[in-house]
């Protein structure tokens, strides 16, 4: 008697939750909780399951219901942890790139990250050569402890995509810094998109692998686990994509005004 008035308030709950169209899950064999006085333990657990598994496809124009699985759940499958911080990761980068390569005013620190690649490799500028300024209109970058590197430092300065045209004066290497000009802003502003796009293709890469490990378990777990995993992963990087539009927003701002 006992079990038959769990089971009611079983089929009452999903009802009141519009699962009543769909098959009632059933209680699983020899469920102690559907005998005794906790019955809506296994009552919630089962309405939780069910939840989560929403229809796949939606009207146009119809709100999609947002997926939030327990990484615990699923850590034999995926860490759900990991691939959130690795998007974070991407993110993180196009932050660090805006704020040392795309700024308005040239400053000394903005050399120190510059690649300078070598016969013997690639190396930051900071590494080969001391910058200091000797002004508000001239950095300079000082290569006497690496004399043979002068040449790609020049090179490296040159390409660096922040307008900058040095001149050598032994092993010295004399950079001015040009007057803002609406066409320097604008190529920032032009960088920043293109640094946008790529960290976009390496953020689909982070997703395109996570989903690849997903469907390595498509004959060990449920078609619906598949899909509400690489749901919940889709969200999270159509997320990570929203704060990068919102950093190239911002940027564009400052550089444009």
């Amino acid at each position: 008697a006992m079990a038959l008035r769990c089971f009611r308030q079983l089929q009452s709950l999903l009802y009141r939750s519009s699962f009543a169209t769909r098959v009632l899950p059933r209680a699983p064999a020899g469920c102690a909780a559907l005998l005794l006085n906790s019955c809506m333990q296994c009552v919630h657990q089962m309405m939780q399951t069910r939840q989560l598994a929403t229809k796949k496809a939606k009207g146009k124009g119809q709100a999609q219901a947002r997926v939030n699985i327990s990484a615990a759940l699923v850590e034999d499958i995926i860490n759900l942890e990991e691939t959130s911080e690795d998007m974070q990761a991407v993110v993180e980068a196009l932050k660090e790139d805006f704020s040392r390569n795309l700024n308005i005013r040239t400053s000394p620190g903005a050399f120190d990250h510059i690649i300078v690649v070598t016969k013997d490799g690639k190396f930051p500028l900071n590494q080969l050569g001391q910058i200091s300024q000797k002004s508000p209109q001239l950095v300079l970058v000082n290569m006497t402890n690496f004399p043979e590197s002068t040449a790609a430092a020049m090179k490296a300065i040159r390409e660096s995509g922040m307008n900058l045209n040095p001149e050598v004066d032994g092993t010295i290497i004399r950079v001015p810094i040009p007057k803002i000009t609406r066409e320097h802003r604008e190529s920032l502003a032009k960088l920043a998109k293109q640094s946008t796009n790529k960290s976009k293709d390496a953020l689909r890469k982070v997703r395109s692998k996570s989903v690849t490990q997903i469907k390595k378990f498509k004959n060990k777990v449920s078609e619906d686990t598949i899909w509400l995993l690489e749901k919940q992963i889709q969200q999270m990087a159509d997320s990570a994509a929203a704060e990068m539009d919102k950093l190239l927003a911002a940027k564009t701002k400052e550089l444009l005004g």
